[in-house]
């Protein structure tokens, strides 16, 4: 059979293919006989410099590493800052003794402050870190070897044990299991009874727990409160409060026996006359007396010591007028002696003395978010928040013209020589503190 005879165009095709698959192979030898030159490298294997890009890029790294600046706020009355944090305070605690101040933030610590140190240069704090998660609330126990936190995102309750080691430092090591999961909604706060029986959780439905120390869910308080704002234990361990949407503030008794075993929560009493939802409530030291903000733009003292078995109701002291409380979040706190009234919307910090009802000092921006807590050191002599990335101490200077005025009022009373020493000699102290802040009024 003869052979195939291609037409022209095909023998045109087939030599210029030919050629192109041999430069192909061609160039390849070629390339593949130099020496190979890695990322970074000369010819001669000494790095190279660094491209263009590659510094941008380590700039861009640079810059997203470096830490935001820290808010810069300054008054007379500021007694420290606090600064170890790297991420946004949640929430402070001090505790029982008046030895610590905790704090947690957003960087997963938790960190334990000695009060001594305020008013030193230097700030010392403890570091407990808590791992995969962090902590949104932190309260001390009673007696101030552990503290517990909620968190983040795991939405429970952890315990923290405070071991000292020999060289004076402490250790927090965590239990092996945390609380279960029993709250359907965020949790807005948490508390241990000074009297170490019980620990109680409230979540933003209308839901307060009440626990043992184990783990164990010993009663469900329901509010029927639309949505809890806020919930508390009373200093003396007996009651638990809860506001929300409704415009009181409910009390409960938590009821142990002898032996010290659970038994019952019942209805104590009820704080009636605001007329709008209630943000937020305190007690002072003594559970004596309560204070209450609301949304009705007014803030309320009450005498809560009453015989509440025999049906009396708390007595109403004081009314004061705080009309940011009626388009703004509000956070109150309450000193020890119930003296003074501190307040919080935003960013700002306004006292007021509740003897007189009047406004005595006012903070602004003292940070760069909105505050989140807010606290008086068990002296009375420290007012606390927090916001950012800082803890920000103020002297109450409140407090202490509140004591000028007490005293004073004392010594006109007073019927023997060593009752009118002692209260002079207080009047004396006082007085001189303010001095000393340039806060002494003539």
């Amino acid at each position: 059979m003869p052979a195939l005879q291609l037409p022209w165009l095909n023998k045109v095709f087939y030599a210029e293919v030919t050629g192109t698959i041999l430069r192909h192979r061609a160039q390849h030898m070629l390339t593949s006989s130099r020496p190979r030159i890695l990322s970074g490298q000369k010819a001669n294997g000494f790095p190279s410099g660094k491209s263009s890009g590659s510094k941008k890029q380590k700039q861009h790294q640079r810059i997203r590493k470096e830490k935001p600046q820290q808010h810069n706020f300054t008054h007379r009355l500021q007694a420290a800052a606090l600064k170890s944090h790297s991420g946004n305070i949640s929430c402070l605690d001090f505790s029982c003794n008046g030895k610590y101040l905790a704090t947690c933030a957003e960087d997963r610590t938790v960190r334990i402050w000695s009060t001594k140190d305020f008013m030193q240069r230097e700030h010392r704090s403890m570091r407990a870190n808590v791992e995969l998660d962090h902590a949104t609330l932190v309260r001390f126990s009673p007696d101030c070897r552990a503290f517990i936190v909620w968190l983040a995102n795991g939405d429970t309750l952890r315990v923290f044990k405070m071991t000292k080691r020999e060289d004076g430092g402490y250790t927090f090591t965590a239990t092996p299991e945390d609380f279960p999961k029993k709250h359907k909604a965020p949790v807005i706060n948490i508390g241990i009874a000074n009297t170490g029986k019980f620990i109680m959780t409230v979540s933003s439905d209308t839901t307060v727990l009440i626990w043992s120390l184990k783990g164990q869910v010993l009663f469900t308080i329901n509010t029927n409160q639309m949505n809890n704002t806020h919930a508390a234990i009373s200093p003396c361990s007996r009651f638990v409060a809860s506001c929300g949407f409704t415009p009181d503030v409910k009390v409960w008794e938590v009821c142990f026996g002898k032996k010290g075993d659970f038994q019952e929560v019942v209805r104590a009493f009820e704080l009636k006359g605001h007329s709008a939802a209630v943000h937020a409530f305190a007690f002072s030291n003594d559970s004596r007396r309560m204070a209450s903000v609301s949304k009705d733009g007014t803030w309320k003292l009450w005498d809560t010591d009453v015989e509440y078995k025999k049906q009396q109701d708390p007595y109403l002291l004081r009314t004061g007028r705080f009309e940011e409380a009626s388009t703004m979040r509000c956070l109150l706190a309450l000193s020890p002696d119930a003296q003074v009234l501190a307040l919080a919307t935003g960013s700002s910090i306004h006292l007021y003395n509740t003897r007189r009802g009047e406004k005595e000092e006012c903070f602004e921006r003292v940070h760069a978010e909105c505050i989140a807590d807010l606290s008086f050191d068990i002296t009375g002599r420290f007012l606390a928040s927090c916001g950012d990335r800082a803890v920000r101490l103020f002297h109450n200077t409140a407090g202490h013209r509140a004591v000028v005025e007490e005293m004073q009022g004392h010594l006109k009373r007073a019927s023997n020589d060593s009752t009118r020493q002692r209260l002079q000699q207080q009047l004396t102290q006082a007085q001189d503190v303010l001095r000393s802040l340039g806060a002494l009024k003539k």
